[in-house]
């Protein structure tokens, strides 16, 4: 029992990734606190769910002009530093937002500080996730040691989604909406303290006159060349277009459509953090990536459907129980997504292909918002849900017949990055030249 337990959490074992993963863990806690926060503070607010999807477009729009930047110096920058200085940046600007909702600055008749202090984050984030996303493979170095790393990652993500909404919904009731900022904004500061403690040696990276434009483009031509990760980053932003977006609609399906509070919408939100984290575990116990590519298709089905069904739910009970399901299976997709791409993608070329795949979820988050909230407060949010989910339903539907070609595809990149350890433990003999 004791070795199994260990070999679900192998990648805790390496200084630099345990230190990591304490210190984000605290971070994300306050993170899922001030989400579940804003969303319920601005429509309590405003009482308009076309701002509720505003605030969330804002606040993820810079990533389409910015992640592609942030994608080729994250090939060349000191990724460790970076991440420090991000992280000090967040820290400030939500302290900013707690001092505005205590004192009463941002309220019914000023809202304009939330739409620029969203903007603001938005950038942070945007230079922040390629980074971070390109930053675990230097914490582990091992690649082998890469889906465990990432499994791990997304259990204390699911772990902090667990808790953090029903902490955010108990303190909205208790306190204020303004206290929870500043609790996030406070949890930040055990992740600087653990970045500092990391110790990691970068080699030397060669001065080149190539441009930055000139990397941005060459990583967009080696991601459409290559079918899996063609695949991959337009399936995620389909995914998040219609379906991830469901979140921008939680405080009216809380409040309007099941008639209950902010510790209605806390444990909805925390349900799901109870899927996803079970599906975590079951990533992390895996040893390879071996019928990854099958299941993130058949996941994109399921988490359709239940999406479908959750948008006719009446019952608390049961749309906590739709949202197990959601949480599992959106997280399946999201996880095994990442897992797919850092295996098969080629060293050089790591930091542009994640800014794309943080750009087919940042870029299409805000977006998916905006059509969230524009449909909802048109024709309701229990028909926006409908409509949407089942484009993605269809979507989904169609990625059944390119199974075969996608672990074929998957299959040949890895043998040409010389990683099939990631794959499976024996020996992988190429594949015939016909295939």
């Amino acid at each position: 029992m004791f070795s199994h337990i260990k070999s679900l959490f192998v990648s805790l074992t390496i200084r630099n990734y345990r230190l990591f993963f304490m210190g984000q863990g605290l971070s994300l806690i306050g993170t899922w606190i001030q989400r579940v926060t804003m969303g319920w503070f601005v429509y309590r607010l405003t009482g308009s769910a076309f701002l509720l999807g505003l605030v969330s477009f804002v606040s993820m729009i810079p990533s389409v002009f910015i992640s592609p930047f942030a994608g080729a110096w994250a090939d060349r920058w000191n990724r460790h530093h970076t991440m420090i200085i991000t992280q000090i940046a967040f820290f400030l600007e939500t302290s900013v937002l707690a001092v505005l909702v205590l004192t009463g600055v941002i309220n019914k008749d000023v809202r304009f500080p939330l739409l620029i202090l969203a903007a603001i984050q938005g950038i942070i984030e945007a230079i922040d996730a390629p980074i971070r996303q390109s930053f675990v493979i230097d914490l582990v170095q091992k690649r082998s040691m890469l889906p465990n790393a990432i499994a791990t990652n997304s259990a204390m993500f699911n772990g902090a989604r667990l808790i953090g909404p029903a902490v955010g919904g108990f303190l909205i009731i208790m306190f204020s909406e303004g206290v929870c900022f500043a609790i996030n904004a406070i949890s930040y500061i055990p992740v600087i303290i653990t970045l500092c403690m990391i110790r990691i040696s970068y080699p030397h990276v060669p001065k080149t006159s190539e441009s930055t434009i000139s990397k941005i483009v060459a990583g967009w031509r080696y991601s459409w060349h290559n079918f899996p990760i063609r695949f991959l980053v337009t399936n995620l932003a389909v995914y998040t277009l219609f379906g991830m977006s469901y979140t921008t609609l939680m405080p009216i399906f809380a409040k309007d459509v099941l008639q209950g509070n902010s510790g209605t919408q806390g444990l909805l939100m925390s349900t799901v953090g109870i899927g996803a984290l079970t599906g975590s575990m079951i990533l992390a116990s895996r040893k390879n990536i071996k019928g990854m590519a099958p299941r993130l298709v058949l996941t994109g089905l399921a988490f359709s459907a239940a999406l479908i069904i959750f948008s006719f739910s009446r019952s608390v009970a049961f749309s906590m129980f739709l949202m197990l399901f959601i949480g599992f299976t959106g997280m399946m997709t999201m996880a095994s997504t990442n897992t797919l791409i850092q295996s098969v993608v080629s060293h050089e070329m790591r930091g542009r292909v994640i800014s794309l795949y943080t750009m087919a979820f940042s870029s299409m988050s805000p977006f998916g918002s905006l059509l969230m909230g524009s449909l909802s407060s048109r024709i309701g949010a229990r028909y926006t849900l409908l409509i949407c989910a089942s484009i993605f339903l269809l979507w989904s539907l169609n990625g059944l017949r390119l199974i075969p070609h996608f672990k074929r595809s998957i299959l040949r990149m890895l043998i040409s990055a010389n990683n099939t350890s990631v794959y499976r433990t024996k020996v992988i003999t190429p594949l015939p030249q016909q295939l």
